[in-house]
């Protein structure tokens, strides 16, 4: 008798993730207590600025991933989102989509997130992660600001972005335009 191994039980972690915080790596550390794979879709809205490209989004994530102690770096990989995520959650035949959540201000734009892609495909679900108490004020968009000020991020970034956000704002490209 052929015994059944039930599919991967597999989810998408969608963002823009520019650059990716330790708010983001706390949902996704989480996350791995709950599936068996976490694809961290990394997200390219034409009309929005960022400071790195898609491509290096995605390779920045990979190699901090590899990093990371305590996982088993397998079980996460990080790709271009192209298209629309409902139609790439489906492909993989994934059920469910991860958004983390700082404060109660997330939640409204969450919910209508959820609601469509619920309203897109009824059996995909979303499920809503709060991060760590101590990354509730970390979003990308600060890290961003203080690193283009010459603040100190060591403590919202691995020391990769870390790096390469001192490479793009020591070099001069730091001025009002970048945000």
């Amino acid at each position: 008798m052929t015994k059944h191994i039930p599919d991967q039980n597999i989810a998408v972690y969608p963002g823009s993730f520019d650059p990716i915080t330790f708010g983001h790596i706390d949902i996704l550390k989480r996350s791995l207590k709950i599936f068996d794979k976490v694809v961290v879709a990394v997200a390219c809205n034409k009309k929005k600025f960022y400071l790195f490209d898609q491509t290096k989004r995605v390779e920045l994530i990979n190699k901090i991933v590899k990093e990371l102690d305590g996982i088993d770096h397998k079980r996460i990989i990080a790709v271009p989102l192209k298209g629309l995520l409902v139609r790439y959650v489906e492909s993989i035949n994934a059920k469910v989509i991860i958004r983390g959540l700082r404060a109660v201000s997330d939640f409204e734009y969450e919910l209508q997130l959820a609601t469509t892609n619920r309203t897109l495909d009824f059996e995909i679900e979303t499920i809503f992660m709060m991060t760590a108490e101590k990354y509730s004020f970390l979003s990308s968009t600060i890290v961003r600001e203080v690193a283009r000020l010459g603040g100190d991020v060591s403590s919202m970034v691995p020391p990769l972005i870390l790096n390469e956000l001192q490479k793009i704002f020591s070099k001069g490209e730091n001025d009002e335009t970048l945000m």
